[in-house]
């Protein structure tokens, strides 16, 4: 039973890897909301950095 699983899904692996292969299947990317997520995640980083660096040096905001 098991290897009969195993075969399916090789055959099924194959089947999807050669459609994609063929360009009967296609992934797109949105490059723009990429670049803007991209950006969210290094401004928020470097927020995360600086809030670190804040509390080592005893110089923390108060949230009010």
């Amino acid at each position: 039973m098991n290897r009969l699983l195993v075969g399916l899904f090789l055959i099924a692996a194959c089947i999807v890897g050669l459609a994609f292969y063929m360009g009967w299947f296609n992934l797109s990317v949105d490059k723009e909301k990429f670049k803007e997520d991209k950006n969210k995640a290094v401004e928020k980083a470097k927020d995360l950095g600086h809030q670190a660096k804040d509390k080592i040096s005893g110089t923390e905001k108060s949230k009010d």
